[in-house]
């Protein structure tokens, strides 16, 4: 049996919610195809296919960032390729308080978020407590301090552990570079779009 209407009751709703779930997956469908590989986008970055369609490679973000984190993809990135992308383990974002990768960007592929970094999220963090020291027995916590967002992120709980915030952490992957166990003992991982 076919439904013609929705529970409002009018065909025009019933269409506009068939065609927004069809448009939906066709999206999710093309964005399968062309975006092969997730990459670490910095700070601002709009949605991966609406990216690559707006970035010029232009490198202006890249050569605004104060501690060079922002790297071009490489050749081997198909569509990607030359797009800045972030690189954590190597030199992390360090969530600069006016994102002036964001702010100088000239096609709007990377948007200034409204409220700076409050309630914006590059990334997600995963904290692997089987690797932490810290969950060993022994002190540490190097992740508190070199986090520059600070406790709205993350701290240390009564027995010297470390504690994510997931609502304030922003994914900029500074915990992941500084800790000190091999591999880090945090984990990112790239926000679908």
């Amino acid at each position: 049996m076919t439904r013609m209407i929705n529970a409002d009751g009018t065909r025009r709703d019933f269409l506009r919610e068939t065609f927004g779930r069809l448009a939906q997956e066709v999206a999710a469908r093309t964005e399968r195809r062309v975006v092969t590989e997730r990459y670490f986008r910095p700070p601002g970055a709009i949605d991966e296919i609406a990216f690559l369609a707006a970035c010029t490679r232009c490198n202006e973000c890249i050569e605004v960032c104060p501690v060079n984190a922002i790297v071009k993809a490489p050749p081997k990135a198909g569509f990607a390729a030359g797009t800045p992308v972030l690189e954590p383990a190597v030199q992390p974002c360090v969530a600069c308080p006016d994102i002036p990768c964001a702010a100088v960007c000239p096609t709007e592929a990377l948007i200034l978020p409204e409220w700076r970094w409050e309630g914006y999220a590059m990334a997600r963090l995963e904290l692997i407590p089987e690797s932490c020291i810290a969950f060993q027995g022994s002190e540490c916590c190097v992740c508190v301090r070199a986090c520059p967002i600070g406790e709205k992120a993350i701290v240390e709980d009564e027995t010297g552990r470390p504690v994510i915030k997931a609502e304030g952490c922003v994914g900029c992957g500074v915990c992941v570079k500084e800790c000190v166990t091999r591999p880090s003992s945090f984990k990112l991982h790239v926000l679908e779009s």
